[in-house]
């Protein structure tokens, strides 16, 4: 990271081709267009927006998961790790065979006799949402369900025993229990999201751009690599505070806890 940083000082002077100097370019470049601005609250907003939807959909299945009398629930926890066991990449290029215009979805239409309702979905914001809610779910739901299963399972009939509805037991004693889990599985979403650029590529339009995909275009396509480097340590340090963030407030022993089962 000292080298990526030291190399955001180079110049580019042609297709590859930098020499080594220690000017400002590359930061100004940054700090002052627009285009850059742009990148980094599309960035943001995304990141937000899958976090929120994350831990809405992640909440109920590892509730249910930590919460069920089955006695095999180790096989509820495998089916939950069982899409780590695929590619990342293939994870999400399955989503052009659902939403493509030859898609599952439209071909659903087809078969009843729908037709004229043919959706167009592919390459839009949306799809690129429901790409990473698809990816960094697992995440959410282990982290939720770690929390959930540290909890005192006497405590909510406790509750219930003092007079409290099953909502009220549920929203005054499990769910500030389990706010610790919510909190790490929402900063690995996010986290995750704003340093993607696979997704937003294979699923995204030429407008759903994350900052993750300049880093690409300027090292990959335009072979400016000081450039590449002053985005990816600029991106560095955005999701870097994030995490600080968290540190100070929530520690980090809750992340250790997920992954150390």
């Amino acid at each position: 990271m000292a080298f990526i940083l030291v190399y955001s000082f180079y110049e580019n002077i042609d297709l590859a081709v930098d020499v080594p100097a220690f000017q400002f370019g590359n930061w100004q470049d940054l700090l002052s267009d627009s285009y850059y601005h742009t990148a980094i609250w599309k960035t943001l907003r995304l990141s937000v927006i899958v976090t929120v939807l994350a831990a809405v959909l992640g909440y109920i299945p590892a509730y249910v998961i930590a919460m069920t009398k089955y006695r095999h629930k180790w096989l509820l926890l495998l089916l939950l790790i069982l899409p780590f066991w695929v590619s990342f990449i293939i994870r999400t290029l399955s989503w052009i065979h659902i939403f493509g215009n030859q898609g599952a979805l439209n071909g659903l239409l087809n078969l009843l006799g729908l037709g004229d309702l043919e959706v167009q979905l592919m390459y839009t914001e949306f799809t690129v949402i429901v790409g990473f809610i698809h990816v960094f779910l697992p995440y959410m739901i282990l982290n939720v369900y770690v929390s959930l299963e540290g909890i005192d399972p006497n405590l909510e009939p406790a509750a219930r025993t003092l007079g409290a509805t099953p909502w009220q037991a549920f929203r005054e004693v499990t769910l500030p229990l389990s706010l610790p889990g919510l909190a790490a599985g929402s900063l690995l979403v996010f986290v995750l999201t704003g340093g993607s650029y696979v997704t937003p590529l294979i699923l995204g339009g030429p407008s759903d751009f994350l900052f993750g995909n300049l880093v690409y275009d300027a090292v990959v396509t335009e072979l400016n690599w000081p450039m590449g480097a002053t985005l990816s340590f600029a991106l560095l340090l955005l999701l870097g505070s994030v995490v600080i963030l968290y540190s100070r407030f929530m520690g980090m022993d809750q992340l250790a806890k997920a992954f150390g089962r």
